[in-house]
């Protein structure tokens, strides 16, 4: 697939930074500092794109759908990335949002520029994970151009997946393979050519936003608290307390007691704390809100009101 590089909006020269050979180390700090600033902005112009595709994939989700991420280089490791920090963040299975990178695992730590060129490599490789019409798949590449991210989306397609592109430039060659289409121009990088930066970080930025608003419909957040986090370790013990003392009111003592008697399950034990119900009525109440603790406290609140009245 040839493409004039010099017509990519990731490949032009970026005039604010054409000396930075020759700048002093804080110079140099300032200028990649503004240019980052013009990201943030960039992002807010595709933001009516991304809730299109967050919509569309929380229908699938809810009919047993997962999120696979699809890239090269770069963009690749960012989806890997996002995809590896839902199930500590969440609680959610490792297999609901799933990262592939052209290249396999060995590509994450040393660069395998070729297989992004392949047309017919991310085809296999959602093969492999067994890719249903209920998944989506949502190809990255900061130049929009990758033949193994339009060649993954392309099969996802014919399956009946849906299917997102996220792209650094205008009229990029994956949107006319997707069915959501974002292109979040952030305009020429402070070294030419050099995708990790500005585009790095805008692919970042969105799928932090598709992942996280993902996971507060999913009924993974209560309030503005991660309420699904797995105490694992030591730390993430002292945050669940925190959670539950913070959502529900009660003492350090007292989340620390229904952390126990929920068998470590943060959820519950925020249920036990707001209701004082029992940790199987509990367990009842979070099922029928299809574990959504929000729907569950909102719902128990509108039965006790209709009580009262």
């Amino acid at each position: 697939m040839s493409i004039n590089l010099n017509t990519l909006e990731t490949e032009q020269t970026n005039p604010n930074s054409q000396n930075i050979d020759v700048m002093d180390t804080i110079d140099i700090l300032n200028v990649i500092n503004r240019e980052d600033q013009t990201v943030a902005l960039a992002v807010q112009k595709v933001l009516p794109e991304i809730a299109e595709l967050v919509d569309q994939i929380h229908e699938r989700m809810m009919r047993g759908g997962r999120v696979i991420y699809i890239g090269a280089g770069t963009s690749g490791r960012l989806g890997v990335l996002d995809a590896s920090e839902c199930p500590p963040t969440y609680g959610v299975d490792a297999s609901l949002v799933q990262g592939i990178i052209a290249g396999g695992f060995s590509a994450l730590l040393k660069a395998k520029e070729g297989a992004e060129d392949s047309l017919e490599l991310a085809r296999h490789d959602l093969e492999n994970i067994g890719l249903t019409a209920n998944d989506t798949v949502i190809g990255l590449a900061a130049s929009g151009r990758t033949p193994y991210v339009i060649g993954g989306l392309d099969y996802a397609n014919e399956i009946g997946a849906y299917t997102g592109a996220i792209s650094c430039v205008y009229r990029a060659k994956i949107s006319e393979h997707a069915k959501a289409k974002i292109e979040a121009v952030v305009g020429p990088e402070v070294i030419t050519g050099s995708t990790r930066m500005k585009a790095g970080t805008a692919q970042k930025m969105i799928l932090n936003m598709i992942s996280t608003t993902l996971m507060i419909k999913y009924g993974k957040v209560y309030k503005n608290l991660m309420v699904d986090v797995q105490p694992t370790n030591e730390k993430l013990v002292e945050r669940a307390k925190r959670i539950i003392m913070s959502s529900s009111g009660c003492s350090y003592e007292e989340a620390a007691d229904y952390l126990e008697q929920s068998g470590s399950n943060v959820k519950i034990a925020i249920c036990m704390a707001i209701t004082k119900r029992s940790k199987n009525d509990c367990d009842i109440i979070l099922k029928k809100a299809q574990g959504n603790i929000s729907k569950a406290i909102r719902s128990l609140r509108e039965g006790d009101d209709r009580t009262k009245s």
